[in-house]
């Protein structure tokens, strides 16, 4: 007989994480509509629930927002301090589980199988570590108890904010009968319609039709979506992974194709990523350059380097020769770059057979850590490469 604890995996989901950082640190923005997000052509990042009473969304136009909600607060925002609070937020909740698994910079899974024991009960567990994420971090959460990964995320999203939902196991089948389907994940506006002309409304409708019917009529989509609307969902909640790529984008103020202003926006760019990269002791031999015309048409080129970089000119001088290869015939919206592919953290620089270019790389080296140091104690704005010094776009 399997006397095992029952499954209960966690999701954690920030209240309205970038307008509540903002209204932590600056105690005048409590109560106040914050949007986070700037410029006629930027879109919203995140609302305030201040500001969701006008109706104000994430992905709005900004345009749309101010439209909406003219006396509200507008922030570019700051995304080193999101992500600061953020990894204290994850490492609060490793405090709980060694399985945390980060879905976004404000969202994360955790198992909790067996705690409950340890809280008299799955829900004590829960009220205990949302407290602790507030009192902590000054930031508060909403949560879901389910006994699979998706039905703990939609059960995170039913009352907020600071919200708990438990999806007690015997209580599934009468959830699932009454969820709507565009609730499963993977249900797309185009598949959804296509079930609302059958007829189908709730995951207890698909339920009425065997597995192999939905795989005929939606292939491999119909299989996963049979699964979901039985509440079945074999996921495992996973460890910290680690990172894949780095990137850094910009939407401009004004449709462009001048080169000098493309051209420091990724030196801009090279900086911001090559400084994460340093951080975390990583190096990596693909960079990407993104484009994005005024149509919304976009593109990408890669170029895989012989050795790791990290290095701000080396990414630079890159994503610049990428560029130089692009016949730009209409004017960009957004340009951006990325580094990936990357290899295990570096103890040394590569050895290079030029000695030229090993001189090189040990001076690009020693002028990034100066900088890195510079700016870690006194702010991005600090000190300012040469070829950025009457340039004012921000990051």
């Amino acid at each position: 007989m399997d006397e095992s604890p029952p499954r209960w995996i966690l999701h954690l989901d920030m209240d309205a994480f970038y307008a509540s950082v903002e209204q932590l640190d600056n105690p005048d923005l409590r109560g106040k509509p914050v949007i986070i997000g700037a410029g006629a052509r930027g879109v919203v990042s995140t609302a305030s629930y201040e500001a969701r009473k006008y109706g104000v969304r994430s992905a709005m136009p900004i345009f749309e927002a101010r439209r909406l909600c003219p006396k509200g607060v507008f922030l570019p925002g700051r995304m080193r301090r999101y992500v600061e609070k953020s990894r204290e937020i994850m490492a609060r909740l490793q405090l709980y589980s060694p399985l945390v698994q980060p879905a976004s910079i404000d969202e994360a899974y955790l198992d909790a199988t067996g705690l409950e024991l340890v809280f008299a009960s799955a829900e004590n567990m829960a009220r205990v570590l949302q407290k602790d994420i507030y009192e902590t971090c000054g930031l508060s959460c909403s949560i879901g108890l389910a006994p699979v990964k998706f039905l703990a995320k939609i059960a995170s999203d039913l009352q907020k904010p600071a919200g708990l939902t438990i999806l007690r196991h015997a209580d599934v089948p009468a959830f699932l009968d009454r969820l709507p389907i565009g609730k499963i994940p993977g249900v797309g506006p185009g598949m959804l319609k296509k079930l609302e002309l059958m007829n189908m409304r709730f995951a207890g409708d698909i339920q009425r039709y065997p597995q192999d019917f939905w795989e005929k009529h939606l292939g491999k989509a119909g299989n996963l979506l049979f699964e979901r609307a039985c509440g079945v969902d074999p996921r495992s909640v996973h460890g910290l992974a680690d990172p894949k790529s780095e990137s850094a984008e910009n939407t401009f103020a004004a449709d462009t194709k001048d080169p000098v202003l493309l051209s420091a926006w990724l030196l801009r760019q090279a900086e911001r990523v090559g400084k994460s990269l340093r951080r975390q002791g990583l190096s990596g031999r693909t960079v990407t350059l993104k484009i994005k015309y005024a149509d919304f048409t976009q593109s990408s080129k890669s170029r895989t380097l012989e050795n790791p970089v990290n290095s701000t000119r080396a990414i630079y001088e890159t994503a610049l020769d990428l560029l130089s290869g692009c016949a730009l015939q209409k004017p960009l919206r957004l340009i951006g770059l990325g580094v990936s592919k990357f290899d295990t953290k570096l103890k040394q620089l590569p050895l290079l057979s030029n000695p030229a270019a090993q001189q090189g790389a040990l001076r690009d080296a020693s002028l990034d850590a100066a900088l890195d140091r510079l700016r870690e104690k006194f702010g991005n704005g600090a000190v300012v490469r040469g070829k950025l010094f009457d340039f004012d776009g921000k990051i």
